[in-house]
């Protein structure tokens, strides 16, 4: 791991607005990992906040509701913020704001719970999107859960801002996912760039034994792997998950989520999203509608210039933009605007055997070969050579002095590695 420029001064202290509603959202039939929704409304329909609109019958998905009110004006395909275009529901608003009558638990068993979050659409909102329902009851006991706070891509605030703002409701969160898999230990990982947050959760813990553990800020601290190598000097094998270890990561944004749906009956049709980066006036974190496109939070945050690239998610890990049209999504945690000087494409030069990508890898990996391997399409040696296990935190480009495009190059050996898996 290492040490990165954070970019978070501009937005770290300013507090949660709410973003005012849209005229129309674009609900993407896929904002999770794995199987997509199909829809369950019509062109024509009345719908109104909450209300579940696309459903399938899978394990592996997560239901899609309502973000506004109003009546259903187009299934059609539209830009997606991580796959090009895909079918979404567009919903053209009454502004009258009507829900579904919201049904909180009154009982709590685990059953009951996990059965709320998968009624809910609830994800990993860390950026992953993984259904949170499907990581609440793991395939063999688990006895330790990680409170993911680290948030150490740069720019990011949102978690920040919420650990501050919500932090008695996050804490329900984690009992409600403590009851869920009887675990035994609980961790909450906050880095030490976030002090206010950190003497929020030492502020309100009470009598609960969960431990608070304070991290040296680096990047990537925040991914599964890494978060459970710093806090319990634990290794996850490669090939397997949290879970083989007898450990559960759930990143703060989703157990706030999980309050929300357990004790108000809410499901997730909003989140916060950081606006920020040097071509934007006011940079905020705003509550957001899922479904909103991006243009309408820039246009709320204001312009100082035009921008040369438009990212969402971090710098780090997240997904350049070819349309200011792709909506927020579940797994949205941010949307920055970087000028030309920042987003300058260098020049990509020859390797220069110097390993500083393979000192770098959080996962071990030898980048600069995957890298070789893939540039001949020779999938099998990218296999091999771990290429299923990078995650994509992009280190090894970060740090190499040839500006080698060592991540995109593995991102493909991934995909071709997959599809010869099917």
């Amino acid at each position: 791991m290492l040490k990165v420029e954070e970019c978070k001064d501009a937005s770290r202290d300013k507090p949660i607005e709410l973003m005012p509603l849209p005229k129309k959202v674009y609900l993407p039939l896929v904002q999770h990992l794995g199987k997509p929704c199909e829809p369950v409304v019509k062109v024509g329909d009345d719908v109104v906040v909450g209300q579940r609109i696309a459903a399938v019958e899978a394990k592996l998905t997560a239901f899609i509701h309502a973000s506004i009110s109003g009546r259903v004006v187009g299934i059609e395909e539209w830009p997606h913020p991580a796959i090009g275009r895909f079918p979404c529901i567009v919903i053209e608003s009454d502004d009258s704001e009507r829900k579904i009558d919201f049904k909180p638990l009154k009982d709590f068993t685990p059953e009951q719970i996990r059965n709320q979050i998968f009624l809910s659409g609830i994800v990993g909102m860390g950026g992953a999107g993984f259904p949170t329902h499907i990581k609440l009851t793991p395939p063999k006991p688990v006895d330790t859960l990680i409170v993911n706070g680290a948030e150490c891509e740069p720019y990011l605030t949102g978690d920040y801002r919420l650990m501050i703002e919500r932090t008695t409701q996050i804490l329900a969160g984690i009992d409600l996912v403590r009851t869920c898999l009887g675990v035994s230990y609980v961790y909450i990982a906050i880095e030490d760039n976030k002090p206010e947050a950190i003497s929020a959760f030492k502020d309100n813990l009470g009598d609960r034994k969960y431990v608070l553990r304070v991290l040296k800020s680096a990047y990537p601290q925040g991914g599964e792997k890494q978060l459970i190598k710093t806090v319990l000097n634990k290794e996850v094998p490669s090939g397997k998950l949290p879970f083989d270890v007898g450990v559960v990561v759930h990143n703060v944004a989703t157990l706030f989520a999980i309050y929300e749906a357990v004790y108000l009956g809410k499901p997730l049709y909003e989140r916060v999203v950081t606006v920020t980066g040097s071509c934007i006036s006011r940079p905020k974190n705003l509550m957001v509608r899922l479904g909103t496109p991006i243009k309408e939070l820039i246009e709320f945050c204001g312009l100082k210039e035009n921008p040369a690239k438009i990212i969402i998610g971090g710098p780090m890990m997240g997904v350049a933009q070819f349309s200011d049209s792709v909506p927020v999504i579940k797994t949205t945690t941010g949307v920055i605007l970087l000028d030309q000087k920042e987003s300058e494409l260098l020049e990509e030069e020859f390797c220069i055997r110097c390993g500083a990508c393979v000192r770098g890898c959080p996962v071990g990996l030898m980048p600069c070969l995957i890298n070789l391997v893939s540039e001949k399409s020779l999938w099998q040696k990218a296999k091999d050579l771990g290429a299923s296990d990078c995650i994509e935190c992009g280190v090894c480009s970060y740090v190499c002095p040839a500006n080698r495009f060592l991540t995109q190059s593995i991102k493909r050996a991934k995909l071709e590695i997959a599809k010869g898996l099917k």
